[in-house]
């Protein structure tokens, strides 16, 4: 029988052809958001010493974008932090002191509902009339009760019926309204209010998921993303001191920003074009020409790696993937990125002079009450407006000043980053005083808003598990390239990073960041000999 053992100096050991021996890996993270800076920085304190990060734009932080307007910071990308016990984001908050002035009202402890603070919010009919508060209270306990029932179908396993079509939508708006219809104490005028709000409800959830419609969301899945235990918490100086505190410890040769990578040629052994790539830079040592990726960037030059941690957005993935990676990636890496939804969520912040809202509105929800039997949420492109779910009052305004947060998702969003400032600002006060019913609000005197779909960057928000992907799309999303198991070139050429990566904690800042993390942890264990 022949021998299974191979020689330390066999080719066929990935590491063994002196590159443990001789020097340090070098290792390119592309994408400088906080699964990216988790990387890099993770590496660079085990011992790495050749890293180098490329930022397709002008700044550090990704879909983290604060915006300091006069004194008040505007958060239009990541706004909370997701629990607390365990998360790493939290313990980065708390250790270097961002929380101190957190207000009890921006520490919610359940789930959240985008912005949950002490106060009411007033759900608002289009004919001006304020939904009465035991109305809404005796809906919310409604919905509340089968959103439960969703995250069963998950957690104990529960069989999905042929009539929800494997859809939180479906499944949603069917259950609440046949329980809102059978209601003997209701009148028909409050059954018809309740009914309208389910949709009111389901774009509130849409925002919160980032997709175009809960239609959308597997509902088989949906009970497989896990809350961190603990309060959710608000970041008073910004959201973007994470990411600085991230950055503290990378020297600044290390990032290059406007940097943006056109391909990644990798896995030699299979690829011809290595050769191509090596040609154009005849100044290159012979060993890097012998490098097993090449980093192609928009500027023409071409990055030797041994190790490349890709870390861009799940939407860059899907509008890119055929050309951004060189052989083509595996087809089942292929149809994960597919399968995977990810959509946009963006806000719209208005600052008026002084508030027309009372001192007791936490928010303002719009209850369109022509939906009562709509199946669909997705409008006719004038009419994009509809899909702004509400708008928050930020607080306190001592801090923030009169200010309301609105909140778009879905196509009507990418439509709504279309118009310019005054059309959006201009339509959002016809809205409020339709449902105000008070025609004297005066325009804002500022407008802010976010524009993550269109943003060629990003392409979305965060990602979702969409009807017909599961939890094993996510693994598959995040697996190594070349394949282990099918290669005996260079484990791990090509790795994946970012929030769509992470199985259990998609869509969030911690997420992103513990998947950079694992990904440093794979190249740390594999040189840990190199690192001693």
């Amino acid at each position: 029988m022949q021998s299974c053992e191979i020689s330390a100096d066999s080719t066929d050991d990935p590491l063994s052809s002196g590159l443990r021996r001789k020097r340090q890996p070098r290792i390119v993270v592309i994408g400088a958001g906080l699964a990216g800076l988790s990387a890099a920085k993770a590496l660079l304190e085990s011992g790495f010493t050749d890293v180098t990060v490329l930022e397709a734009t002008d700044r550090i932080g990704g879909r983290v974008q604060s915006v300091k307007l006069g004194h008040a910071t505007f958060e239009l990308g990541a706004t909370w932090i997701h629990g607390s016990h365990g998360n790493p984001v939290y313990h980065l908050a708390e250790d270097n002191g961002l929380l101190e002035e957190t207000t009890d009202g921006e520490r919610s402890v359940g789930r959240i509902s985008l912005y949950s603070k002490n106060g009411v919010a007033y759900h608002l009919t289009n004919n001006g009339q304020r939904i009465p508060k035991d109305v809404v209270e005796e809906f919310s306990d409604l919905y509340n009760e089968v959103y439960n029932l969703t995250q069963e179908f998950f957690q104990r396993g529960k069989p999905v019926n042929a009539e929800s079509q494997n859809s939180v939508g479906v499944f949603t708006r069917d259950v609440v309204r046949k329980r809102v219809k059978a209601d003997p104490d209701d009148t028909e005028a409050v059954k018809r209010l309740k009914l309208a709000m389910i949709q009111q409800y389901l774009k509130v959830e849409s925002c919160e998921s980032s997709s175009h419609s809960m239609d959308e969301v597997s509902l088989s899945e949906f009970g497989e993303w896990t809350e961190i235990p603990g309060a959710h918490h608000i970041i008073p100086c910004g959201f973007i001191k994470i990411v600085e505190i991230l950055a503290r410890s990378i020297p600044e040769s290390v990032i290059q920003l406007r940097k943006p990578v056109k391909c990644i040629h990798w896995n030699q052994s299979v690829s011809k074009e290595i050769e191509r790539v090596a040609d154009h830079n005849s100044d290159l040592p012979e060993e890097d020409k012998a490098s097993d990726v090449f980093v192609e960037c928009e500027d023409c030059e071409f990055i030797p790696a041994d190790h490349v941690i890709v870390t861009v957005s799940l939407g860059v993935l899907k509008k890119r993937h055929e050309s951004l990676f060189h052989p083509r990636l595996p087809e089942e890496k292929v149809m994960a990125i597919e399968k995977l939804g990810i959509n946009t969520t963006d806000k719209i912040f208005l600052e008026f002079e002084e508030p027309f809202w009372s001192s007791e509105c936490n928010s303002i929800q719009f209850v369109w009450e022509d939906e009562a039997e709509s199946e669909s949420l997705t409008y006719p492109e004038e009419l994009w407006y509809k899909k702004i779910c509400s708008f928050d009052v930020l607080y306190p305004p001592e801090r923030y000043g009169h200010v309301l947060s609105g909140w778009i998702c879905g196509e009507e969003a990418l439509i709504m980053e279309k118009c310019d400032d005054e059309t959006v600002a201009e339509t959002c006060t016809e809205m409020l005083r339709k449902f105000t019913g008070n025609p004297n609000i005066p325009k804002p005197r500022r407008i802010l808003r976010s524009s993550w779909g269109s943003n060629p960057n990003f392409r979305g928000s965060y990602s979702y598990t969409q009807v017909g992907s599961s939890g094993a799309d996510v693994e598959k999303l995040a697996k190594p390239l070349p394949y282990a198991e099918s290669s005996k070139t260079t484990p791990m050429q090509v790795m994946f990073s970012g929030e769509a990566t992470h199985r259990k904690y998609y869509s969030t800042t911690h997420g992103a960041v513990l998947s950079g993390q694992r990904e440093a942890a794979h190249l740390i264990e594999m040189y840990q000999d190199l690192l001693q």
